[in-house]
């Protein structure tokens, strides 16, 4: 049962430097390989987030029926000292959301 193995090398093809590739590059592996909107969005989403009491991160995301919820339900834990643990977690929410619609629409293009 013993086998032999064989290694086969193809000689490499000549590689032209291009400063163009070399940048192209070096955005691919900063951005995840999602492009420009893809490595922006999840941040674009909590930034809009940090505006107290309107969740516009879920606005964005397209969960306006969250949001909507979210609003009302605010009101009865600001006298209740919980309002900052909501806030924490609609910030949170808008990151892992819009996370995940840029890995879902990347697996469908990819």
């Amino acid at each position: 049962m013993e086998g032999e193995f064989v290694v086969k090398v193809e000689a490499a093809e000549d590689d032209v430097f291009r400063p163009l590739g070399v940048v192209s590059t070096i955005w691919g592996e900063l951005s995840g390989g999602v492009g420009p909107w893809g490595a922006i969005r999840p941040l674009f989403a909590v930034a809009l987030s940090l505006v107290p009491f309107l969740f516009l991160g879920q606005h964005f995301n397209r969960q306006h029926r969250k949001a909507g919820e979210w609003f009302l339900i605010q009101f009865p834990l600001i006298p209740a000292f919980l309002w900052p643990f909501l806030f924490v977690w609609s910030i949170a929410d808008a990151w892992w959301v819009s996370s995940g619609i840029v890995a879902s629409s990347e697996s469908m293009n990819g």
